[in-house]
């Protein structure tokens, strides 16, 4: 029988750190092309890279260089000099950009023969509107290379954590590809399987299986990163859109954020070892505003157990081992499209329609032992192989996430009910 828990909202008021604005005219709010449709932040937290609209790129030294703020919020002028904007690169992509991710810094900075000439520096791959994967030099803002396979939005990049520069994108071809930039002229592996667009990718930490999401479908895809085919399904009772999906940081969780239009939003956590189905996070059961409240992006901490996600009314951080909401912000309608972690966990970007990026801090908590020991575990460690432990029925519940409450109902603001 399912067990129903309530998360209350967070105490604290809004946490803006900084807003970043396109100098551009303004343009009518929903015309096409001004979108932040991605923002990231660099495997060792020194560049954020901000699609701003229109094709254009900005990739910034963090933390970033401002001037001491008069009062929070601020908002500031990129384009403006600032100490440090030396460091600043603007990149031309010639389309809309869609999705970005920053490749690993390998730690031997030996270029490999035969290589494309991209293993001695950061690199930032942009998924574009023609299908193009553009791969840029971080430190001089120099095109390196195209990739060209996908006939259509590349709609998400994801590289391989484990530093081997494997490339994942995922397009709206219906199709995922998975490159190997460290050797020139490696074709790339086509995954065929989901129906519709496929709209989010994500890689396990440990780099053996990567998930996938889709438009209009009843199920999610798990792939295995070694041979390159179909692992498993997770399996619904019927369709919806799938927005976005993410491994937490011990790759035990996956968390896949959906919505249907009548009903409003879903986040569900799930085992990917065993296809269980482990939790379900709603939409605020009272909200006026929950039938057209769209769930558009999720992200897990890459240090805790927090699960930051972005729907219409507002950006809200769920901590997982204190059972409740950390930060709730951004109460903007219709605004946030993506969010981002900082590799440390200490401030979360968001990104929105109209081209500006905003960055909330998140409440530092320090983690139990217990959480921190299971977190080490279960990193290398699969469901099966824990479940054959000799150990107490309650610990291989903890263990194996077993402990958390079937269902979930956001507690909303007064503001919004």
């Amino acid at each position: 029988m399912c067990t129903a828990s309530d998360l209350p909202a967070a105490e604290d008021p809004d946490e803006l750190l900084v807003e970043l604005k396109p100098t551009r005219p303004a343009r009518l709010y929903g015309s096409a092309g001004c979108e932040t449709w991605s923002a990231c932040f660099s495997p060792d937290g020194s560049r954020f890279a901000w699609s701003l609209g229109h094709g254009v790129v900005k990739v910034l030294p963090w933390p970033l260089p401002l001037p001491p703020p008069p009062s929070p919020p601020l908002s500031c002028d990129r384009n403006a000099e600032a100490p440090g904007s030396s460091e600043e690169k603007t990149l031309q992509c010639e389309q809309n950009v869609w999705g970005m991710a920053f490749g690993p810094q390998p730690a031997n900075r030996t270029r490999a023969e035969g290589s494309c000439g991209v293993t001695e520096d950061l690199l930032l791959a942009t998924g574009l509107t023609n299908g193009v994967i553009k791969v840029w030099l971080v430190s001089t803002g120099r095109l390196m290379f195209s990739l060209t396979g996908h006939t259509s939005v590349v709609r998400d990049l994801a590289f391989a954590p484990n530093g081997s520069l494997t490339l994942v994108s995922a397009s709206r071809d219906k199709t995922l590809r998975v490159w190997d930039l460290s050797m020139k002229g490696t074709p790339s592996h086509v995954l065929t399987g989901p129906k519709n667009w496929v709209f989010k990718c994500s890689i396990s930490p440990d780099s053996s299986m990567m998930a996938s999401v889709c438009n209009l479908d009843s199920k999610a895809y798990l792939w295995s990163m070694r041979s390159y085919t179909l692992i498993r399904n997770l399996k619904y009772d019927h369709e919806r859109t799938m927005v976005s999906c993410d491994f937490s940081l011990d790759g035990a969780l996956l968390a896949i954020g959906s919505f249907h239009s009548t009903t409003g939003w879903w986040l569900d956590l799930w085992d990917p070892y065993t296809a269980d189905q482990l939790t379900r996070v709603e939409d605020c059961d009272v909200c006026v505003y929950r039938k057209d409240n769209l769930l558009t992006a999720l992200s897990f901490s890459p240090v805790n157990l927090q699960l930051a996600f972005k729907d219409y009314r507002a950006l809200q951080v769920w901590d997982m081992e204190q059972d409740k909401l950390v930060l709730e912000a951004d109460h903007n309608r219709v605004s946030g499209l993506c969010c981002a972690f900082h590799p440390q966990g200490s401030a979360i970007a968001t990104g929105c329609r109209d081209g500006h990026v905003k960055f909330w801090r998140v409440p530092r908590l320090v983690p139990s032992l217990r959480n921190l020991c299971r977190t080490a575990l279960r990193h290398s460690v699969s469901t099966f192989q824990v479940t054959a432990l000799p150990l107490p029925k309650k610990i291989l519940e903890f263990l194996t996430y077993r402990d958390i409450a079937k269902k979930k109902i956001l507690r909303c603001s007064e503001h919004y009910r």
